[in-house]
C-alpha cells in the first residue's frame, strides 16, 4: 500500500468495472476518493496520498465539466475534464481515474463498491453525504489529507489578484 510506486490509467466507466473485477479476483482493495481537481494543489496531494494508503488500488473519480459548472458556478472549471482526469493520473500514487457525470458520487459507489470511500478532512466520517450508501453495501469511509487549508477558489483568487507576476 505506502510507497508502492503505482502509474495511473485514466478509462471509461465500463473499463473500471472491469479493472476493478479483475482486481478483486487477485485478492485486491479498492480505496475510491472524488473530486473536481480544477486546479491542483497541496492539498489534493495530500488527499490523494492518505487514500492511496487505505488499500491496494486508488481510484479517483472526478466530476465532468457540466457536474463541474453547476456544483462550483460560472467561469469553472478552468481546465476540461480530459485535462484534469491526465493530471491526476500522473500522481504515482493514483491507480485509476474516471470522470462521471453525476452532482454525486452514489451511483459510482453503488456500481464499483470500493472497500474505502476517502473524504477530506472538510467532513467528518458522520457529514460526508454518501456514508449510507457505503455502509449498506459493507464499505467504510474514512477521512485523509490535512486540514481544509487549501482550496482551488483561494488559488484562482490569487492569480487574478496577482496576473501578472
Amino acid at each position: 500500500m505506502a510507497g508502492i510506486t503505482r502509474t495511473g490509467s485514466v478509462m471509461t466507466e465500463a473499463e473500471l468495472v472491469a479493472r476493478v473485477q479483475s482486481d478483486r479476483s487477485a485478492g485486491l482493495t479498492h480505496a475510491f476518493a472524488n473530486g473536481c481537481f480544477d486546479v491542483l494543489h497541496v492539498g489534493h496531494v495530500r488527499y490523494l496520498t492518505g487514500a492511496a494508503a487505505e488499500a491496494d488500488r486508488l481510484i479517483v473519480a472526478i466530476n465532468d465539466d457540466t457536474s463541474v459548472a453547476a456544483l462550483k458556478g460560472a467561469g469553472r472549471p478552468i481546465q476540461a475534464a480530459g485535462d484534469r482526469a491526465d493530471l491526476v493520473a500522473a500522481f504515482g500514487v493514483v491507480d485509476y481515474v474516471v470522470v462521471f457525470p453525476d452532482l454525486t458520487v452514489e451511483r459510482l459507489l453503488t456500481t464499483l463498491r470500493p472497500e474505502v470511500h476517502c473524504k477530506g478532512c472538510d467532513y467528518t466520517v458522520d457529514t460526508v453525504p454518501e456514508r449510507g450508501v457505503v455502509l449498506a453495501y459493507g464499505g467504510r469511509t474514512v477521512i485523509v489529507g490535512d486540514q481544509k487549508d487549501h482550496s482551488t477558489r483561494d488559488v484562482i483568487a490569487r492569480i487574478r489578484e496577482h496576473p501578472h507576476e
